[in-house]
């Protein structure tokens, strides 16, 4: 059995997937591991690419799109890891980073998940946890909530000096227990992408693991390359992932607020926008992205949500064929 087992889900990032390949083979040295990646149908090279530069890679080519935590795991069923390390194709690991989580994980027993802290290019802090989703967190701001309760809602702003236990980590990049999967189960395959990590960390706090951040493991992330592609789909597949979160760990009647509070929000941000628009005479292509933003947001929930306006398209068609 290797210390650590690698899970990279690739599609379409060929480049910035050689870069943290790259670093993990220039950082992680002296730590038994085995690295795979999983290729969801990418069409610019990136199977050819890490078969050239990296043969040493464990590579599983999908032939459609299976989104994130369905190919995630199709590694954690066959790894042979202690832990298991899943990262993004977007992240790159400082010296260290991985050497601290696995100490962490080997001395403390009752972490069954733990993340870093994530950086943006100049060095700055990203946000590397969350809360769960409450209503609190979905109809009140965010800032807000973390401005007047720092201690219940953390954010990038809060300083850490040692593993502090969270709620949920960012799925960038943090490390799972193999026991503690084993106990769980492995990822939730009905989120296509967005809070399937934060799902895995609730079910993993109802049994009784504990989820930490190790604010000393540094790791670049540069946010969410593929999503940016299609970001009104993207902000649709997060609201759909919300939707299911909600239905799936929160009691019913959070359940139907969330449906009824959650449009009218949105409504309101619509309304503002356009208001802000109109009088920077739409001069500013930042208020005009959260215009169509909140515009694609408020047309969805007006016609009901439908799934083939997110991200995920005909998968279900794909894999029932």
């Amino acid at each position: 059995m290797v210390d650590i087992t690698f899970i990279i889900v690739n599609w379409n990032t060929r480049d910035i997937l050689m870069e943290c390949l790259a670093s993990i083979y220039k950082t992680v040295t002296d730590i038994d591991r085995e690295v795979y990646v999983v290729d969801n149908n990418s069409t610019d090279g990136s199977q050819a690419a890490v078969k050239k530069s990296f043969p040493e890679v464990k590579l599983i080519e999908n032939e459609i799109n299976t989104g994130f935590a369905y190919a995630n795991n199709q590694a954690l069923r066959i790894m042979n890891g202690r832990f298991a390390v899943l990262l993004n194709s977007d992240a790159v690991l400082k010296e260290g980073a991985i050497d601290k989580l696995l100490a962490f994980m080997t001395s403390t027993h009752i972490a069954g998940i733990a993340g870093v802290q994530l950086l943006n290019d100049d060095g700055s802090r990203q946000n590397s946890i969350d809360n769960f989703p409450s209503i609190e967190t979905e109809i009140f701001n965010k800032s807000i909530l973390r401005l007047l309760f720092p201690g219940k809602y953390p954010s990038k702003n809060s300083s850490y000096q040692r593993p502090t236990e969270v709620d949920s980590v960012i799925g960038a990049c943090m490390i799972a227990r193999k026991e503690a999967i084993e106990e769980v189960g492995v990822l939730d395959e009905d989120y296509f992408v967005f809070l399937e990590e934060t799902d895995w960390c609730f079910r993993m706090y109802k049994k009784g693991w504990k989820i930490f951040h190790v604010p000393d493991a540094e790791v670049f992330h540069l946010s969410g390359h593929s999503k940016k592609r299609t970001p009104w789909r993207s902000q649709i597949e997060f609201y759909i992932s919300l939707y299911k979160f909600f239905k799936k760990n929160r009691s019913p009647a959070s359940y139907i607020t969330l449906r009824v509070l959650k449009p009218c929000k949105i409504f309101i941000n619509l309304i503002l926008n356009v208001l802000g628009n109109m009088v920077t005479l739409f001069q500013k292509e930042g208020l005009r992205n959260r215009l169509i933003k909140y515009y694609k947001l408020y047309v969805w929930h007006m016609l009901m949500c439908p799934g083939s306006m997110g991200i995920q398209k005909n998968y279900a068609k794909q894999k029932d064929s």
